[in-house]
């Protein structure tokens, strides 16, 4: 196997810090252009390039590349500028997107032809929950139209894993291992995806080391996987004896108050729900190898315990037991 001269853009935080371990692990050589905030001691055999996507991409000097992961685009003027520098110095483009740059499904189980969302504005640079996937979709066009019909194109769900800096599937994980009643939002039966990080990053390395272009779903385990099969499945890994999953209907929560900001991956009254019911198969022809999941939660519990756990996202412990005590006395008993 050929070795790649990879430039990871925002190599330093989650999928880009994981994207810059699984090339290094495959013998690749790796640059990373970041801010620094992260120092060089992250990876200290890796050569770093520091500067601002934004304001000033001058590191990026007059170097070539065979491939470049950019990791951190969300508005195509980023893109057009990263391409204005590099040229055709980037060598092969890979753009994280993701399953948002969708316009709204219809089914389950859709597949990368599925129509992308646009934007009534499409010069709009405020990233907010209505315009991020608008975003990502111009991204995209951005990305294809200025570095060639090769380029890149890889849609995850949610990605997990050590190291997710979000504290979304962190919580959940944190909330489960302490055990006792958890506060479980319905529908059971909505449908819900995630991909650990590492295999994320070390099925890309292999994109890239093929040469692949195109655009892939990054999802699993399936199309028809649950909400209520993803909680469950993370109480058996690391749920103590005892533990049990008090499922509560969304009208209850919403009327509450609850948001996706106090139950994180919630899909509580989102319309867009079948978003998480992508069809990974393309991915998975080309090599996606999908972790069970046990392993993932058992690993970012692990994580966990070797960081401080920010102040949100997710219920505290006081809240938790109100709205419990409150679902089952309306429920009477």
């Amino acid at each position: 196997m050929r070795q790649v001269r990879i430039l990871v853009v925002g190599g330093t935080r989650f999928i880009g810090r994981h994207v810059v371990a699984a090339a290094l692990a495959a013998g690749h050589d790796v640059t990373v252009f970041h801010r620094g905030q992260t120092g060089p001691e992250l990876f200290p055999g890796v050569e770093h390039r520091l500067g601002d996507r934004d304001t000033d991409l001058s590191a990026l000097g007059h170097d070539s590349w065979d491939a470049t992961v950019d990791t951190c685009a969300y508005v195509p003027r980023q893109v057009q500028s990263l391409a204005d520098v590099l040229g055709g110095r980037a060598g092969h483009y890979l753009l994280v997107s993701s399953v948002s740059a969708y316009a709204p499904p219809q089914r389950r189980g859709y597949t990368e032809q599925a129509p992308l969302a646009q934007l009534d504005d499409p010069t709009v640079e405020d990233v907010t929950e209505q315009t991020y996937g608008g975003l990502k979709a111009l991204c995209e066009r951005a990305a294809t139209e200025r570095f060639g019909p090769g380029t890149l194109v890889v849609r995850p769900t949610y990605v997990v894993g050590p190291d997710d800096y979000t504290w979304r599937f962190p919580w959940w994980v944190a909330r489960l291992a302490a055990g006792g009643e958890v506060l479980a939002p319905g529908p059971v039966d909505a449908p819900a995806q995630v991909i650990d990080v590492r295999d994320l990053a070390g099925w890309m390395v292999g994109l890239l080391e093929a040469r692949t272009s195109g655009p892939f779903h990054a999802a699993g385990p399936s199309a028809t996987f649950t909400w209520g099969e993803q909680l469950e499945t993370a109480a058996r890994a690391v749920a103590p004896a005892g533990t049990r999953l008090a499922w509560v209907d969304d009208d209850f929560l919403l009327a509450a108050g609850v948001d996706g900001q106090s139950l994180p991956l919630w899909s509580g009254g989102d319309p867009d729900v079948l978003m998480l019911s992508a069809d990974p198969a393309a991915a998975l022809a080309t090599g996606l190898a999908l972790r069970p999941l046990e392993e993932t939660v058992r690993d970012t519990l692990a994580w966990t315990r070797t960081v401080e756990q920010p102040p949100t996202p997710g219920l505290d412990r006081e809240r938790e037991s109100e709205l419990l005590a409150g679902w089952h006395a309306q429920r009477g008993g």
